[in-house]
């Protein structure tokens, strides 16, 4: 006779205390910290990769060259959680680790290059 497992599951201490550990990782990962520079063209992206990748400043180059108001502070967008931008910023900037800085990011608002900060 082939029994079901019960729903009930016994766990170790050191498991728990690891999916505890994964689960509180996950919630923080609910809201991220991060910057943006929006241009037109993928072209002007390019060049602002290009930039990055010779040592200037994300927030420089987001305060000289960004379309979006953020501009003013560097290309901060704050903290924002899923749903709150369009899908693929969100999956761009959920993506990231903190410091890192994504390639060009297509959406109707133009070409982004996100730097998650937190």
């Amino acid at each position: 006779m082939n029994q079901e497992p019960s729903p009930r599951m016994v766990y170790s201490q050191q498991t728990y205390f690891h999916i505890k550990e994964m689960s509180e990782r996950q919630l923080m990962t609910n809201e991220i910290h991060c910057a943006h520079i929006l241009v037109k063209t993928e072209k002007e992206a390019q060049s602002v990769l290009d930039k990055l990748n010779h040592g200037e400043k994300f927030a420089n180059i987001a305060s000289e060259v960004s379309l979006c108001p953020s501009r003013k502070r560097g290309g901060d967008l704050g903290t924002f959680g899923r749903g709150r931008m369009v899908k693929e910023f969100e999956q761009a900037a959920f993506s990231l680790q903190k410091g890192q800085v994504s390639g060009i990011v297509k959406t109707k608002f133009g070409h982004h290059v996100i730097k998650r900060l937190e």
